[in-house]
């Protein structure tokens, strides 16, 4: 298997959730990490956990918006060297999800984080990738992505079918310059994003949902495959929704 330590880890949403889990599991095998999202004080609470042994570096950055992502790609160059692994797990949802109660702005921003922003971020790594002839590249989507799931709901459930594209044709165009891309396909996982439902879930059935480590163990696991392997896709749900 690949050994990944000193390899150079961006992880875009890595502030919660599934990015920071996948930040503490590849800081674990001895990557250099780099964390971003939107608001520094996670970044802040994120870098101080134990399993970043105050190495994290962190800068804010709104995936939405070009020009950040591409300053936060050369400051990482900068202050970390290359990318060689890019995680893009940003993500939001919001109350109101459907037809009926959707206003249309939050249709344009949930759009313009999780589809456009997976765009932004795997453009502005793709070239140094390519001209290395190295990369891999996972694209948190949702199992909302690749089915309807109507308590997903209209604006997300676009989002996610639009960011598998994206990372799917992102996939099929780099391999052949040493580039691979992995759709991470979670079904319902324990975030900070559950909040947003309409009806917040329970106790009771967070504990039934995967657990963002999960996600993370999966992810090292790709990641150590030599560069012959290449997992275009992976589907982990918990016991209560599996895919038939």
């Amino acid at each position: 298997m690949e050994k990944l330590k000193d390899q150079v880890v961006l992880i875009v949403g890595g502030g919660s959730g599934i990015g920071l889990a996948l930040g503490q599991a590849f800081a674990r095998e001895g990557c250099r990490v780099v964390l971003a999202a939107r608001t520094a004080a996670a970044l802040e609470s994120a870098a101080r956990l134990p399993d970043f042994g105050g190495r994290a570096l962190t800068r804010a950055c709104d995936a939405a918006d070009r020009a950040q992502v591409a300053a936060l790609v050369a400051w990482t160059t900068e202050h970390a060297g290359p990318v060689d692994i890019l995680v893009y797990a940003a993500g939001v949802n919001v109350p109101k999800r459907t037809f009926a109660d959707l206003d249309p702005a939050d249709f344009d921003r949930v759009m313009a984080i999780n589809a456009t922003g997976a765009f932004n971020a795997i453009h502005a790594v793709l070239p140094a990738m390519r001209a290395r002839k190295r990369g891999t590249i996972f694209n948190v989507v949702s199992l909302g992505g690749i089915q309807l799931l109507q308590l997903a709901g209209l604006p997300y459930t676009a989002a996610k079918y639009a960011q598998a594209a994206i990372g799917s044709f992102a996939n099929l165009e780099s391999l052949p310059d040493g580039v691979r891309v992995t759709n991470l396909i979670p079904g319902e996982t324990e975030t900070p994003i559950l909040a947003k439902r309409p009806v917040p879930p329970s106790p009771e059935q967070r504990a039934r949902m995967l657990q963002p480590e999960d996600v993370a163990a999966i992810a090292v696991a790709v990641a150590k495959l030599p560069p012959r392997a290449t997992v275009p896709e992976i589907v982990i749900t918990p016991r209560h929704m599996p895919m038939l």
